[in-house]
């Protein structure tokens, strides 16, 4: 495993450089993109983000300046807040075997790269890219901005428990740049959809609760995006909602992202470890918060989530 120097060494003596992040990109990852293709261009390296179909209206703003173009032919392709390549973009599936350097901060991280740096005890990715790109060089306003989006949009704007002294640190480090923090909070903290609220209003209103509850079960079905018209946008980090209920110390939060196919986020307290819980179902992530993916009636998603949880709150 790579160190910050080693890493920032590598990336250095690279150029024709390819970025990817993962499958319903969050903030986190294309922030991560940005900021290092920023900081690559800086050192005059050529870099390009690979397009990802998943990109909201809140973070496309970031990612469009640094999209390739058809064609670019790169010469190295880096990964950034990647645990696995199950969580490449289907459109990113060719370049599963091929990442040169990989960059996250999941425990459940697979290192499937040439090269590969982790650091589990980050609140967000961004964290680690900040370390490697102060060791190449100025952290510039330009580099900051995304940067900044990575780290306080992983940690829930400084909010979940993963937050550090370090990540108030980093955050501090980009706010004396001079970006415009301000508008990121609006934007990613304070400003909600009106399809939003009614999105929240319907997950409240059918949430189940369980073992005395502590635990909550709330669905996004496709009828109910449909019904209202719901954007990615709109369901963007729904699952940070169940977790907001009084005496509620684990969320699992069902979208279904096609008939019979869920997308699982789980949302947990000290006593039930996220990530155990999801690798029951090959997903991952940290021990506060992990995902999976299960293929089955929702009534049998229900039961698996819950056993799971119930089989690691027991261990």
């Amino acid at each position: 495993m790579l160190t910050v120097r080693k890493a920032a060494a590598l990336l250095k003596s690279w150029d024709n450089i390819l970025i990817l992040t993962h499958i319903r990109p969050d903030g986190d990852t294309v922030g991560c993109a940005a900021a290092l293709c920023a900081g690559l261009r800086a050192l005059g390296k050529t870099a390009y983000l690979w397009p990802n179909p998943g990109l909201t209206d809140a973070t496309r703003p970031y990612f469009a300046p640094y999209a390739a173009p058809d064609g670019f032919e790169y010469a190295k392709l880096v990964s950034v807040d990647i645990a696995t390549e199950n969580l490449f973009p289907d459109n990113a599936a060719p370049y599963k075997g091929h990442v040169d350097l990989a960059i996250d901060h999941h425990p459940s991280f697979e290192a499937f790269a040439r090269e590969n740096i982790v650091r589990p005890g980050a609140a967000a990715c961004g964290e680690l890219l900040y370390d490697i790109l102060a060791a190449l060089g100025p952290i510039t306003p330009e580099i900051a901005l995304p940067l900044y989006v990575a780290v306080s949009t992983d940690c829930g704007c400084f909010a979940y428990a993963n937050t550090t002294a370090h990540t108030h640190a980093v955050a501090a480090a980009l706010i004396r740049t001079g970006i415009d923090y301000r508008t990121v909070n609006k934007v990613f903290f304070r400003t909600k959809t009106r399809v939003r609220i009614q999105l929240e209003a319907a997950l409240l209103r059918e949430a189940e609760f369980y073992d005395g509850g502590r635990v909550v079960f709330m669905t996004v079905p496709l009828s109910l995006m449909e019904s209202l018209s719901a954007t990615e946008g709109d369901a963007e980090e729904l699952s940070s909602l169940g977790g907001q209920i009084e005496g509620v110390d684990c969320a699992i939060t069902a979208r279904e992202l096609k008939p019979g196919e869920w997308k699982i986020s789980l949302r947990t307290g000290a006593r039930v470890n996220a990530t155990k819980v999801c690798q029951l179902y090959g997903g991952g992530g940290h021990a506060a918060a992990a995902g999976c993916t299960i293929e089955a009636p929702l009534d049998e998603v229900r039961r698996r989530m819950l056993s799971g949880i119930e089989q690691v709150a027991a261990g």
